[in-house]
């Protein structure tokens, strides 16, 4: 295996539609850590994670494992990373096991079928987020928690060793935050994965961060620690809030201040 970073970025830059989103962020991930990108509404978070994992067009080097992402096949590079958007497009009527089957399309050959091993990988990973009683449930008719646990299921039956979560608790209550947390921690233990993931709670985002990059107007302001990044200088600066940073057993938690 490459002793190369899972992830590393440099002088990242994506325009949309004429505009700079992101003017040159540097980044890297180690192999088995969790980073997370934190930053105000705007800041380029989610454009950052898409266009690591290859879905947008941009400027500057992004490698996976030591590769160029624009030199990897697709098909390669969904056996590298795995991306899990905010809002994954589901077709209606998808049931749980289809869905999770779609992980391993860069398996399948061209006009091929799925074989007994991509269906047996889909049933371990059902089985392994507490999902196989679902298998021929629509997603339609799941909770919030439950639907996030199958988005997480079809990234994992790619196979890939790096995850790309964009928001992954953006719309769940706080219990179904912590479970989907716990699990993508004891997944990245279990099957030593990486992570990069964008959140917007930030005492909850540094519980589980090794490492955190705060974004602000398409540029990193701070990076480090959660202890190093969640500072009350640089929130009020780049969030424009006052908080309280108070030290917390497993990280810094922010409470926001009245004025």
């Amino acid at each position: 295996m490459s002793d190369a970073p899972a992830v590393a970025v440099a002088d990242l830059r994506v325009r949309l539609d004429g505009t700079l989103i992101l003017g040159g962020v540097d980044l890297t991930v180690a192999r088995g850590e969790w980073v997370t990108i934190i930053g105000p509404n705007g800041a380029g978070k989610s454009t950052a994670l898409r266009a690591i994992g290859g879905l947008l067009p941009f400027e500057g080097v992004v490698e996976l494992d030591g590769t160029p992402v624009e030199r990897l096949h697709r098909r390669d590079r969904a056996k590298t990373v795995a991306t899990v958007l905010q809002s994954p497009v589901v077709p209606p009527a998808m049931r749980v096991f289809d869905y999770a089957l779609l992980g391993r399309t860069p398996y399948i050959p061209p006009l091929g079928r799925e074989s007994a091993a991509d269906l047996a990988a889909v049933a371990d990973v059902l089985a392994a987020l507490d999902l196989a009683r679902f298998a021929g449930r629509r997603l339609d008719t799941l909770s919030g928690g439950e639907r996030q646990r199958v988005f997480l299921a079809r990234a994992l039956a790619q196979g890939a060793r790096t995850l790309l979560l964009d928001e992954p608790t953006s719309a769940l209550d706080i219990g179904h935050q912590q479970e989907v947390l716990e699990l993508v921690d004891h997944l990245r233990a279990e099957r030593d994965l990486t992570v990069l993931t964008t959140m917007h709670d930030l005492s909850t985002a540094g519980e589980y961060a090794d490492r955190m990059v705060l974004l602000a107007a398409g540029r990193v302001a701070a990076a480090g620690s959660p202890r190093e990044v969640l500072t009350e200088a640089h929130l009020a600066a780049h969030y424009r809030v006052r908080v309280r940073v108070i030290d917390g057993e497993r990280g810094p938690l922010v409470v926001p201040v009245r004025g």
